[in-house]
């Protein structure tokens, strides 16, 4: 019972509390700061303030603000006179900058957070979020550096919006410093609306926005949904099979103390009897009957409580953080919450057995016997007798007629004890095959890569890609040379363009545009609509990037690199984990055509299936030396998050089939014992100690193999009924190549999950059946 309870608690408490933690900030945030629903980015030259202030009365915007200048996506480095030389001149993230009449107001719409600093007051400041600038230059500048002359802004304070509707603050002066330097400036209009609870919601009202100014006139729209799973998407993950081992664990609680209370009541009859004679009344049987329940099972609460807390700690992400909360941590209320709702279940599952003790007359105990009545499971030892068995296994085979009651118990713990197995073996499996898809294709696949040689021992990501320090590839001159080397099957090259995507998620990871050069086909990159781009002026966007742009095949894009725009046609999506969370690809013709620099910093090489990677190396590296390119070798990292939750499952599986066999052992136990007077007789007529375990096993088989049956194909609908949630979570539709995870090879298996579960509960009772001595078994009752 303590292990049931324990499990139950542990995941109800990490299901809850995850949820609550990490979404709490942001709704506290989103109510408080009266967080914009929407925030619609109007072409400034496609419409005037006059329509866009008109569209504060569109069909259910329930409240608006603005119209405010915003200039999108501008390329920045931090200054050169950041102290920390390391990051001096560091290419920065692209920043939004916006304007408004009182940057610090505590009043209307989307109202900013200062974190720390002061608030811009002069031209030459800006306020900027923490995480798009390095703490270690607050006080420097930040140069924007795809605008003619590079104006420079001190970073003065750092400060953001619950729904980022922009990513730098500005005084109206400062703003139009940059207008003046280049930078486009169109306007920005905030709404919330009467429905705005789910993406179709957020979509349909877009388009009621769109409807009511000139058609195309619409460039982005930003949804407060988005940036809600930007701060807690990670943790929302875990919660949805968290929430379904909470459901199983507390589901078997429930049969385990019902098994185990009515097994020492009906196996303590005589003792009742006794007590009672001895003047104990009703309701002190009942609570002691009670209390053999309720202290195991307030042990298993206060651990999985406990162990509830402490383990949420790692799995939390910066939820909190980000939105300005001191900490992120489960609320008392939830510990308290699942501890007292899961003691009053366990207390009225055990009095209900315990009551039926209480009122049962003293008379009657002392004299009641335990056999069963006669008569019951006469006709099944008939029929199992004509079995081609032998007689110890039909003898067994027939025992659950006998008990009916007692063998749905059975059937009812290996069923949950099934349902569990199947639904972790799945989701087990869901997540080694995202693990597969996320390292081991696409830009992660390679025999070797080849790399700019100034990069060799380098960190990762030391410059971006605007960089002046970044190095890259001369792609055809690579390309060419790889093609002359013996054993290269295969290479494209790719990199990150620099560019960014007018109406990309501004808050969380920037979006990343890759210029690709060559056939990647190789890689098996999973396609999820669409097409691949086989033409100048098309791209293929990632899955989560177009869900939380509302993208879709056949949409135009807008990149901008460098302050220079070119229109690309969404081709297809794609299924792509690589690098960041907002992604699109394009070929490096596309950008070559519209007059923009694809970059180029790695190849991906795949070796033929006979070459000598030592010799291919070897042969390459002297052909690649003069282009200032070198041969490394392929590494992937792990998904740590896909680690932990597999982690999660397999101990939740493990405690649950546990409990599942216990469940077993408890009533084959009981019912042991009751017939431990019949065990002796068959001893004195000549059943050997291995024909009393095949009798005692056999008892408990086909109870296993029924509830097997039916276990499985629940187990996989729980499975399926998890894996989109957890997917949503994310911000990503999992592709087949994941989601499709029982195959006959794995069902086959699993078929036979609840006749392993049962026999592994009976093996110890039949083991004690077996060595039990025959006179003391006939001396038993």
């Amino acid at each position: 019972m303590a292990l049931t309870t324990f499990t139950a608690v542990l995941s109800s408490v990490l299901s809850l509390g995850l949820l609550t933690a990490v979404q709490a900030p942001f709704e506290h945030a989103f109510t408080t700061r009266d967080g914009a629903h929407l925030a619609v980015q109007f072409d400034g030259s496609k419409v005037t303030a006059v329509q866009t202030t008109a569209t504060a009365h569109v069909a259910g915007v329930t409240e608006a603000a603005g119209p405010y200048p915003i200039a999108a996506a501008l390329d920045t480095t931090v200054g050169t006179d950041c102290p920390k030389t390391d990051w001096a001149g560091h290419d920065n993230h692209p920043i939004t900058v916006t304007t408004r009449p009182d940057l610090g107001s505590t009043s209307g719409m989307d109202q900013l957070v200062l974190t720390q600093g002061r608030w811009p007051t002069s031209p030459g400041e800006i306020a900027l979020p923490a995480n798009n600038y390095a703490d270690a230059c607050f006080g420097s500048s930040v140069v924007f550096s795809s605008l003619p002359g590079k104006p420079s802004f001190k970073v003065v304070g750092f400060a953001d919006s619950v729904t980022n509707s922009a990513t730098g603050f500005a005084t109206a002066d400062g703003f139009a410093r940059l207008t003046t330097a280049g930078a486009t400036t169109d306007e920005q209009m905030l709404y919330r609306f009467a429905r705005a609870g789910t993406d179709a919601d957020i979509a349909t009202d877009k388009q009621a926005v769109a409807a009511a100014v000139p058609a195309g006139a619409v460039e982005d729209g930003q949804s407060y949904l988005t940036a809600e799973q930007q701060a807690t998407g990670n943790a929302k993950a875990f919660v949805p099979f968290l929430i379904a081992f909470g459901i199983l664990g507390l589901v078997l609680s429930v049969l385990i103390i019902a098994i185990v209370v009515s097994g020492a009541v009906a196996s303590g009859i005589r003792r009742i009897g006794i007590l009672k004679s001895l003047g104990f009344t009703p309701s002190q049987v009942a609570r002691a009957y009670t209390a053999q329940a309720m202290i195991p099972a307030t042990l298993g609460v206060v651990l999985g409580t406990v162990f509830g807390n402490l383990a949420a700690g790692p799995i939390l992400n910066g939820a909190s953080e980000q939105l300005g909360a001191a900490s992120a941590t489960i609320p008392f209320w939830v510990s308290a919450v699942v501890s007292l709702g899961t003691l009053l279940i366990v207390g009225v599952t055990a009095s209900i057995p315990a009551l039926r003790a209480g009122r049962m007359p003293a008379v009657q105990a002392l004299v009641v016997s335990r056999a069963p009545k006669a008569g019951r499971g006469q006709t099944a030892q008939r029929l199992a007798s004509r079995l081609p068995l032998p007689r110890a296994m039909s003898l067994g085979l027939a025992q659950p007629f006998a008990r009916p009651a007692r063998a749905v118990l059975v059937g009812a713990a290996v069923l949950l004890g099934t349902v569990s197995v199947t639904f972790a073996v799945g989701l087990g499996t869901a997540f080694s095959k995202y693990q597969a898809t996320t390292m081991s294709s696409g830009f992660n696949v390679a025999s070797d890569i080849v790399i700019p040689t100034a990069d060799v021992g380098a960190p990762w990501g030391l410059y971006g890609p605007n960089d002046p320090r970044h190095a890259y590839l001369d792609a055809t001159k690579v390309a060419a040379a790889l093609a002359k080397v013996p054993g290269t099957k295969a290479a494209f090259g790719w990199g990150d363009s620099g560019a960014t995507l007018v109406g990309a998620p501004i808050g969380g990871e920037p979006p990343v545009l890759y210029t690709v050069s060559g056939d990647f086909s190789w890689t098996n990159m999973q396609l999820l609509s669409g097409r691949w781009y086989s033409a100048p002026g098309e791209a293929v966007v990632g899955d989560k990037l177009a869900s939380a742009v509302g993208i879709r095949v056949g949409d135009d894009v807008t990149v901008v690199q460098q302050n220079k725009q070119v229109s690309l046609k969404v081709v297809g999506i794609n299924f792509d984990t690589h690098g960041s969370d907002y992604t699109a690809m394009t070929d490096a013709a596309t950008f070559t055509a519209a007059g923009l620099t694809p970059r180029i910093d790695q190849f991906n090489v795949e070796l033929a299936s006979n070459a000598n990677g030592t010799d291919w190396s070897t042969a390459a590296t002297a052909a690649l030396t003069p282009l200032n390119a070198s041969v490394q070798s392929n590494s992937s990292d792990t998904n740590l998050l896909v680690i932990i939750m597999g982690t999660l499952v397999a101990m939740f599986t493990l405690m649950l089939t546990v409990v599942a066999a216990l469940g077993v052992l408890s009533m084959v136990v009981q019912d042991t014992r009751e017939r431990v007077h019949d065990l002796g007789i068959f001893k004195a007529l000549g059943m050997t100690p291995r024909q009393t375990v095949a009798m005692v096993l056999t008892s408990v088989a086909l109870t296993g193999l029924i509830a097997g049956l039916v276990g499985v194909p629940l187990g996989v609908v729980v499975e399926k009924a998890t894996q989109a949630p957890m997917g949503h979570a994310i911000g990503r539709h999992l592709p087949p190549s994941v989601t499709h995870v029982y195959t006959a090879g794995l069902l086959l298996p699993l078929l036979a999950a609840g006749v392993v579960i049962a026999l592994l509960g009976a093996l110890l009772p039949a083991g004690w059946a077996a060595r039990s001595r025959t006179a003391t078994a006939l001396r038993a009752e």
